[in-house]
Parts: C-alpha cells; sequence; structure tokens
C-alpha cells in the first residue's frame, strides 16, 4: 500500500496541515486511509478526535513509539505525520516505511538552510524507489520572499510538488478537524485548483 511521510527537522514549516490534507483528498477518493503521528505531539490525533462524524472516516495510529507498521483492516493508504527535529534511528525507521518523502518548505532563509541539510542526509540514507518532493508551504506570490524560495528550488536538483499559499481556510477548517476536501468545491475553489498539481505528483506511480 501506499505509504507517503511528511517530514522536514524545521518546526512549523506545515507539515500536519499537508498531511492532514492529503489524508482528507485520499479519504474522499474512497480509500481507506491511515493517518499516523510519529510525532509524540499527537497533532493529527488530536485534529481526527475534532473531525466530525459525517466526514469521512480516516483512522489514525501512534507510531510516535516505533514498532511494525500495522494498519488497521481495510487500509489502502498512509499518511505519516513527523516532528520537528527528526534525525537518527527515527529518521531511517521513517525512511523505511515510507514509499514517498514530502518535504514541506516555507518563505526564510533558514527554512532553506535546513531543508538543504536534510535533504542531504535523505539522499544518503533513503533506500532505492524513494520519490522524493519538495512542497512549498504559506506562498505568498507578491513578496520577495516567495520569489527567493522559487529561485533556490530552481537549484535544489528536487521535484517541486506544488505551492500551497497562505488562507484563512487553512485554520477555520483544522479546528472542525476538517480540509479542503470536505466542504462544498466552490467554498475553496482556488485552493482546490492551488493542490492540483501537488495531488497530480502524489498519486502518479
Amino acid at each position: 500500500m501506499p505509504v507517503l511521510a511528511i517530514a522536514n527537522p524545521k518546526g512549523g514549516v506545515g507539515k500536519t496541515t499537508l498531511a492532514t490534507h492529503i489524508a482528507g483528498y485520499w479519504a474522499r477518493c474512497g480509500h481507506g486511509v491511515m493517518l499516523g503521528d510519529v510525532d509524540r505531539q499527537q497533532s493529527c490525533a488530536r485534529w481526527l478526535a475534532l473531525r466530525p462524524a459525517a466526514a469521512r472516516h480516516i483512522a489514525g495510529w501512534d507510531a510516535s513509539a516505533g514498532g511494525t507498521l500495522k494498519p488497521p483492516r481495510g487500509t489502502t493508504h498512509v499518511v505519516l505525520d513527523t516532528p520537528a527535529g527528526l534525525h537518527g534511528q527515527r529518521l531511517r525507521e521513517v525512511l523505511r516505511r515510507a514509499d514517498t518523502l514530502l518535504v514541506p518548505l516555507q518563505p526564510g532563509v533558514f527554512d532553506m538552510f535546513a531543508t538543504h541539510d536534510f535533504l542531504q542526509v535523505v539522499r544518503e540514507r533513503a533506500r532505492d524507489g524513494l520519490r522524493v518532493a519538495v512542497v512549498g508551504m504559506r506562498v505568498d506570490e507578491r513578496t520577495r520572499s516567495a520569489q527567493q524560495l522559487r529561485a533556490y528550488l530552481d537549484g535544489l536538483g528536487v521535484p517541486v510538488a506544488g505551492f500551497v499559499r497562505e488562507a484563512q481556510v487553512y485554520r477555520h477548517l483544522s479546528a472542525q478537524g476538517l480540509t479542503l476536501f470536505d466542504v462544498r468545491p466552490p467554498q475553496v475553489e482556488r485552493e482546490l485548483a492551488q493542490w492540483q498539481p501537488l495531488l497530480d505528483w502524489v498519486d502518479a506511480r
């Protein structure tokens, strides 16, 4: 089954937003989705606790203690959210489990430094066949920092799956345990259009 991990040792770059939305997208597609927390803060578990009973089901799993990945019966797709500071044995375990790795990155020189070093470690330790891509998060195209981010990504040598803009709708939805893919499309038309290249990359196999 597809196992997609979201990782970047830099905190506050949008890992959980990315993880919950990909889980929500796969659930909307009719897949049996498990959203696993490698993060001891259990951000995804807390988000799932807010999720309405009427929303499409997403199973949870605490992966923070390690151990064998044993998704619930009926699971066809797995998303793993990881903590800031991911390194060492915990990083090796994530890279062993995953077949796809998304690295969220927001504009900012310190974020770019941390991501560059992390991708170097991934290149050294990842097994053959691991798909890796970067996702630009909280990108405001009107700003100079967004232009600097695009210039950095152009020379990174890693696929860029897509860009996600800063928008209040993400805060409103997360507070309800929901994603863009749980509400009527006309309400979030601009955001859905921006997500499409990212989803196309995720689904390409």
